[in-house]
């Protein structure tokens, strides 16, 4: 897993190591790293010798980065000109190093741009981009390269004006986001939050990590982790040669009715899809469940279904007194329980408040942000990440808070985040796929937080082939997660 870092926790460990090295030699490993990057986008856009990069350069060391970066460049060839927002305040060192390399100070982006460098603001930045910045940040997009393309932009360490610690992006009055949008950042010695969580995310672009020699510095605990394949094929459960069906895990699915039998069908399409050996379904939908899965063993009752090693409970099961038996019998059940729609609706009156306090064995819930929103009375809001760790140690639950970049907290506060979300997975039906593909990873014997990471992960990995064919269905993703699995399974 990549590790991602708070603002506090990276500049704990650049002071750390600033006091071993020379003055500036941090900067410098910085922009060497930068202006390598920028060399090879320009080697993709006809060459590095005779482009042309604008530097917006801030009052920060963010600025001085950029400054350094564009002197390195313009050794190479490059035409390098630099627009200081505050002059007087600009990194001197960084500025005399640029004009000391050919680059040049100018008061106004030139005609032809085929790079821009974002050092507006770094990490130290709060609230989004002053009136100046915000106008030069949307004028961007009508200045093009030698080959009549747009602009490149690379954000020096974050993309200018979003939230680092959160990845909120403050909007203008007129709606658009109040930042810099990237098409790479270059970040610096650690993951930030911004560069992988929240709206910020979505601006960053492709992201590249620098080794400057920070990552022996960085102390305590990171503010979340990102989820890799490698983590997903370390977890995913082996067959050995005694395997057999029971050995590998039964799931228990108790979702759909007769009102909504669509609900069962996708979310034992999604547990089909994983570890387990056996299905159960439990519900008003086990005509059209038999009818798609025939291998799936179906009752009426969740009383009626046999033992299980994991329950999935909620998609389309309703919300009237029947509904709330059955997920009365979920939760007496001593095993883990993936909670999603429906059954999270049940949850909001409080009615089953010690059902879930007496409980030894794992719960995992799935809201989406308006299910956030009727559970804990207020929104996400900007910070997803404590969002979902405040509902996880109220509820003793692993929340799985569902979104472009899904984030997974758990109650003893360690949080994680997916980062193969993709919009289309935004539609009717997905999330009970993603219940069932958990459910099974559960009954497998995954521990909650390896499941949900898993189960996101590969539940977006999906999405993303389903959305090569065309529009996504939820029936499409369901029927991707097998090619997306086939390398996992023995």
């Amino acid at each position: 897993m990549k590790a991602v870092w708070r603002v506090a926790d990276v500049r704990a460990a650049e002071a750390g190591l600033m006091a071993t090295l020379p003055p500036g030699t941090l900067m410098k490993r910085a922009a060497a790293g930068l202006a390598r990057r920028c060399a090879l986008l320009l080697a993709d856009r006809g060459g590095v010798y005779g482009a042309r990069v604008l530097l917006l350069v801030g009052t920060g060391d963010n600025g001085g980065d950029a400054l350094y970066a564009g002197a390195l460049l313009a050794r190479r060839g490059v035409a390098v000109s630099a627009l200081l927002l505050a002059p007087g305040r600009a990194h001197g060192e960084g500025v005399a190093a640029l004009r000391a390399a050919g680059g040049r100070l100018v008061d106004r982006p030139p005609a032809t741009i085929d790079l821009v460098l974002d050092g507006i603001v770094g990490i130290g930045g709060a609230g989004g981009l002053r009136e100046t910045a915000e106008q030069l940040a949307a004028s961007l997009v009508r200045h093009c390269g030698r080959d009549g393309a747009r602009a490149t932009v690379v954000a020096v360490d974050v993309p200018s004006g979003v939230a680092v610690d959160t990845g909120h992006v403050p909007l203008t009055a007129s709606g658009r986001p109040s930042a810099v949008p990237a098409d790479v950042t270059v970040a610096f010695g650690a993951l930030k939050p911004a560069l992988v969580v929240g709206p910020a995310a979505a601006l960053a672009g492709q992201v590249e990590l620098v080794d400057i020699g920070l990552e022996p510095w960085l102390r305590g605990s990171p503010a979340l982790r990102v989820t890799e394949w490698s983590d997903v094929v370390d977890w995913w459960p082996r067959l050995g040669p005694a395997a057999e069906k029971y050995r590998r895990g039964v799931v228990g699915v108790a979702t759909g009715s007769a009102t909504y039998p669509g609900a069962g069908v996708l979310s034992v399409g999604g547990a089909l899809a994983g570890p387990t050996g056996m299905i159960r379904y439990a519900g008003g939908a086990r005509a059209e469940v038999l009818h798609q899965h025939p291998s799936v063993i179906a009752t009426g009752r969740v009383a009626d279904a046999g033992r299980v090693q994991a329950w999935v409970c909620g998609s389309g099961l309703g919300t009237g007194e029947e509904a709330a038996s059955e997920l009365r019998a979920v939760l007496s059940a001593p095993v883990p329980v993936v909670l999603d729609a429906d059954a999270l609706t049940l949850l909001v009156d409080g009615s089953l408040a010690d059902r879930l306090r007496n409980r030894d064995a794992p719960i995992v819930i799935t809201p989406h942000d308006r299910e956030f929103t009727r559970l804990c009375g207020e929104e996400p809001g900007a910070d997803r990440v404590s969002a979902a760790l405040r509902l996880a140690a109220w509820m003793n639950a692993t929340v799985l808070l569902k979104g472009d970049r899904t984030v997974i907290g758990t109650p003893d506060g360690r949080a994680y985040v997916n980062p193969t979300g993709t919009p289309t997975l935004a539609t009717g039906g997905t999330g009970d796929v993603l219940a069932g593909l958990l459910g099974s990873l559960l009954a497998a014997g995954l521990a909650p937080e390896r499941a949900a990471a898993t189960a996101a992960y590969l539940h977006g990995l999906a999405g993303r082939e389903a959305a090569r064919s065309g529009p996504v269905s939820a029936p499409d993703v369901a029927a991707a997660l097998r090619p997306v699995l086939a390398p996992l399974v023995d």
